[in-house]
């Protein structure tokens, strides 16, 4: 009876290996066309470098992931490349171990700046100033998204995707009724929460309980108010752990902040639900019949949490949040996605030329949901007045500047300025909670 299962064990294994050979055989390679001239390209400088192979690894998954390579295929067709992406939902922890590892991808996809210095700093990497010379960076992106791809002297990333984080959803149909105008300053803000309250409506829902992120929203808040009242140099040094919490800047953007969360008639359930409501749950409120709370601040993917059948432009809608001092202007905290080269090859330089220009982003922009920090991306790609809003702030902004917690180390912006934050909502001292975060800051 053994002899027979290892038998039979025998001939599965080698039944699924030739099939597996087989669905190898007929899996689609990426082929130059016969006769066709892969030189007439604005990426290549000239070369014909069709079969050439480059790999990016990434964040992306799922239909993310789809779509990017989707929009790829352009580069592809131009170029006879093909480009090969991986993407994983452990690419935190992976790229640092293939970079260390000596496997490092053609290019990376990195979420957060902080990463892909950190792996910077340990890895071999191309310096893009000796690609792409600054004259041509500058037509494709403003100067924030230049600084916040370099590093140490040298541009390590340019960027592809952005988040805008500078919204505050409105309740649209209250906002008609009473004749609401959209605020353009925070005077105007507080005055229009102020004016709510007269007229019986609670201006503001906010909510910050996230799990053991907990805390992730009420940074956001501070980031948002430290750009509009700190200029661009402030908050990097801020960042860098040049400009301490305990500081008069960070204090008054504090202050600023607690005029609204710490007054009683402007929050929907006080200063103590602001800990137990759910992030994802803080914008309901508004389009509830009737609206429990008029405006609530948080980036575009907080769509995403709204009801099923909720209509943007009907049932809510969204406006930039206003500036506050005027010499900073019209700042927007984001996000975003900054690629990164590894390998110093031809075909490298070409996919990294195309993904410094909107045209990389096409495909993936047309499907909804994404915005392009390229300065080349016409607004009439949009599919949405929606998604064109989005870029349109983004594109007006003075200043863009990264999410400072995700900049930060993971022990200060993931965690002690974090808990700072709960810990300031539950009522604990402000000087405490500032020297708390001071005091974790890691040393050199």
């Amino acid at each position: 009876m053994k002899k027979l299962l290892v038998v039979l064990l025998g001939l599965t294994l080698v039944v699924g290996f030739a099939f597996a050979e087989g669905q190898k055989e007929q899996e689609p390679q990426q082929q130059a066309e016969p006769g066709k001239d892969y030189t007439d390209n604005e990426w290549t400088e000239g070369q014909d470098l069709s079969g050439k192979t480059v790999n990016i690894f990434g964040a992306f998954v799922d239909t993310d992931a789809e779509k990017f390579e989707k929009s790829m295929i352009p580069f592809e067709e131009a170029t006879g490349i093909e480009v090969e992406y991986e993407g994983s939902g452990d690419f935190e922890s992976l790229i640092t171990v293939r970079t260390e590892g000596g496997d490092p991808p053609d290019v990376a996809a990195f979420p957060q700046p902080g990463l892909m210095q950190d792996v910077m700093n340990r890895t071999d990497h191309i310096d893009l100033n000796d690609w792409f010379d600054m004259d041509y960076m500058q037509q494709q992106y403003d100067q924030s998204w230049l600084d916040l791809g370099s590093y140490k002297g040298e541009m390590v990333g340019v960027w592809y995707r952005a988040t805008v984080k500078s919204l505050v959803w409105y309740s649209k149909p209250v906002f008609d009724q009473e004749g609401y105008e959209i605020p353009q300053t925070w005077d105007e803000l507080l005055a229009l929460s102020d004016q709510m309250v007269a007229d019986g409506y609670t201006p503001w829902s906010i909510g910050i309980e996230s799990s053991g992120a907990t805390g992730w929203v009420a940074t956001d808040w501070l980031e948002d108010i430290m750009l509009r009242t700190a200029t661009p140099e402030k908050y990097d040094q801020w960042v860098a752990g040049e400009l301490k919490f305990n500081s008069p800047e960070v204090k008054r953007a504090c202050n600023i902040m607690a005029d609204i969360w710490f007054n009683k008639d402007y929050v929907l359930g006080g200063r103590n639900s602001i800990l137990t409501v759910p992030f994802g749950d803080a914008a309901t409120p508004l389009v509830q019949d009737p609206p429990r709370a008029l405006m609530h601040r948080q980036a575009n993917f907080i769509l995403g949490f709204l009801p099923d059948g909720t209509t943007v432009g009907e049932d809510v809608d969204y406006f930039y949040l206003p500036g506050i001092d005027e010499e900073e202007g019209k700042p927007v905290l984001g996000a975003g996605d900054c690629l990164s080269a590894f390998t110093d090859k031809p075909e490298t330089k070409a996919v990294m030329k195309y993904l410094t220009q909107g045209v990389s982003t096409k495909a993936w922009l047309q499907a909804g949901g994404f915005i392009s920090p390229h300065k080349d991306t016409p607004l009439e790609w949009y599919p949405s007045d929606i998604d064109r809003g989005y870029a349109e702030i983004l594109m007006n902004a003075d200043t863009f500047r990264f999410d400072a917690s995700d900049l930060m180390p993971g022990q200060v912006g993931a965690g002690s300025f974090w808990k700072g934050m709960v810990d300031w909502v539950s009522g604990e001292d402000l000087n405490k909670v500032l020297t708390n975060i001071d005091e974790s800051w890691p040393e050199d």
